[in-house]
């Protein structure tokens, strides 16, 4: 008796583990499927990062491709110009397009990549804004696939395992898949507009801002990571700080698949930059020494490319134009 015990006690645990590899390996491909590699060109620089796919469908049956990624993946594609509008000045801010970017493997190998442009809907940027984008890609059918945002009140407990998935090291190191644990909550930096971060101890390296981070059980997304102080001392814009921000800006709907998307005229008409808090008052000359020591002290986990004659990450008065002096204003400039 004993021992038919002991072997319905062994089946029983082997079976529960053999499900729970086989939870565990759909997760993977899930996440897998919906994690991209964000590659910025601009005139200056190329910037890698990563990205997370929400798929809606439009009213055709087609299925759009939106992407969520940090905004200062994508800054270096701004660009401003002037133009007159019954006499008067106004600043028109548009985005070249980035270039998404998805692995393909099979077999347990790379056999290619596909490459995708896309446009830029909606940019709150990284020192006076949220530091958040929603991109949308212009081919549809892209992905089948979809992320799940963790949409409830409640925030995920400390200790609550995680995953991180995102192109570690740029696109060499696209859809790697790392692990770790909530570390905290609430986070705040007096520098950025007193907005919350959480914590977390997933590893990253530059080229993971942008990437998703998600809930181990059920691979709900719970936050955007943006900044680290080290492989496993990150910082995530929670989903609960993108839930009220796309409340503010109307693009619930990228979040949630309840809210109905509208239509691709109603898109077209989506101002594209939320300037979040932004506020010019003040000492323009104070407040970038405050944005250099934040991003000292937590920097952004982007993988940067200098292009050629330039050195765009040393700041000093030999490389950047200050006239005027404010952040927003600021022009690397060509090493002759």
């Amino acid at each position: 008796m004993k021992n038919i015990i002991a072997s319905l006690v062994l089946g029983f645990a082997l079976l529960t583990s053999s499900h729970a590899a086989e939870a565990d390996n759909k997760t993977a491909e899930h996440l897998q499927t919906v994690s991209v590699t964000i590659r910025s060109e601009g005139q200056f620089s190329n910037g890698e990062g990563s990205g997370v796919i929400f798929t809606r469908k439009n009213s055709k049956g087609e299925l759009v491709n939106f992407v969520w990624t940090a905004a200062h993946v994508i800054d270096n594609l701004r660009k401003e110009r002037q133009v007159l509008v019954n006499g008067a000045k106004k600043t028109i801010v548009e985005f070249k397009d980035p270039m998404i970017v998805k692995e393909i493997r099979q077999n347990g190998r790379t056999v290619g990549r596909l490459q995708m442009d896309a446009e830029v809907l909606k940019y709150s940027d990284a020192d006076d804004g949220h530091d958040l984008a929603l991109l949308r890609v212009r081919k549809t059918n892209f992905v089948t696939d979809t992320v799940t945002f963790y949409l409830d009140d409640k925030i995920p407990g400390l200790g609550t395992d995680l995953l991180h998935v995102g192109s570690l090291l740029g696109q060499m190191g696209a859809n790697s898949m790392t692990d770790g644990i909530y570390s905290q909550h609430g986070r705040l930096i007096k520098s950025l507009n007193k907005f919350v971060f959480d914590q977390t101890t997933v590893n990253a390296f530059p080229g993971s801002s942008g990437g998703g981070v998600y809930t181990k059980g059920d691979a709900k997304y719970i936050g955007m990571l943006v900044r680290g102080a080290g492989e496993t001392f990150n910082l995530i814009v929670p989903v609960r700080r993108m839930k009220e921000w796309a409340k503010k800006n109307d693009i619930e709907w990228a979040l949630d698949p309840s809210k109905p998307m509208p239509s691709a005229e109603e898109l077209a008409k989506l101002p594209i930059e939320d300037t979040g808090g932004k506020d010019d008052k003040g000492d323009a000359g104070k407040k970038v020494h405050t944005y250099v020591e934040t991003n000292k002290m937590f920097p952004f986990m982007l993988r940067v490319t200098p292009k050629t004659k330039q050195l765009p990450l040393i700041i000093g008065p030999s490389i950047i134009d200050t006239e005027p002096l404010n952040p927003t204003n600021f022009r690397i400039k060509t090493i002759k």
